[in-house]
């Protein structure tokens, strides 16, 4: 049976992932993970660690699984470019799965969002708005972002280049090669993602809502349970869940 670390374990997400660690049948919790406790003297307590922390404490947990050959699963968002480029370093030598959001649907999300890209992207003018509870950190948050980059890479242009966070003021009209960005914290929303593709005359809007974190977690277990038997890589929830074969 796999044992599990789930760092962050007084917090919500923590409490629950642990929560759904105990009623599967394939792994167990092999130990909790607050701050200020030391992962490297619990080493042998654990084979993944699944984190949702933040960047900073993500990259500590992620140091100490390198040096011991411990695979992790992460969902934390708001990384630097320089941050990132520690995990993908870390993903030479042990397994990873990064992925902003762990949800099975939001992953079938993805594909449908590159779908549509592909038939209506260059007609269409593309805004994603994204809801999330009152304490929540970063914006937009990372699922959205990566909601943005699917859609971007599917029509060849960079995220970067052509994303507009927000808007205020007089501008100039909209460039159709824009992607838009707004994002609402209000309550204890637990995530609500929303991409529309307004054309003359019509709009497509493709929609996923999380109304429990339990989603996420069950994501996250699944993927421990799929990195168990893979090489040292980095891989996101769609490679777990077989859509990037579809």
């Amino acid at each position: 049976m796999i044992k599990i670390a789930v760092s962050g374990a007084s917090g919500r997400m923590g409490q629950t992932i642990m929560e759904t660690i105990s009623l599967s049948q394939k792994v167990k919790l092999g130990l909790p993970l607050d701050k200020g406790d030391n992962l490297g003297d619990s080493i042998g307590q654990f084979d993944v660690l699944i984190d949702f922390t933040r960047p900073d404490a993500t990259l500590e947990y992620l140091d100490v699984c390198r040096r011991n050959g411990k695979s992790m699963v992460i969902g934390t968002t708001g990384f630097s470019n320089q941050q990132l480029d520690k995990v993908n370093e870390a993903a030479t030598e042990i397994p990873i799965v990064f992925a902003p959001n762990m949800s099975v649907g939001v992953n079938l999300t993805l594909k449908l969002l590159e779908k549509a890209a592909q038939v209506i992207g260059e007609d269409a003018d593309i805004e994603i708005v994204e809801a999330h509870h009152r304490n929540k950190v970063d914006s937009p948050s990372g699922t959205a972002l990566k909601m943005g980059e699917v859609v971007a890479n599917t029509l060849g242009r960079d995220l970067s280049e052509c994303a507009v966070y927000g808007r205020e003021g007089i501008d100039d009209i909209r460039d159709n090669k824009v992607i838009g960005f707004s994002s609402v914290r209000g309550g204890d929303v637990v995530g609500d993602h929303t991409v529309s593709f307004f054309m003359d005359g019509e709009r497509v809007e493709i929609t996923h809502k999380a109304s429990s974190r339990m989603t996420f977690a069950n994501g996250a277990i699944r993927a421990s349970i799929w990195l168990s038997e893979q090489p040292a890589g980095l891989y996101s929830m769609q490679d777990v869940l077989g859509l990037n074969y579809i």
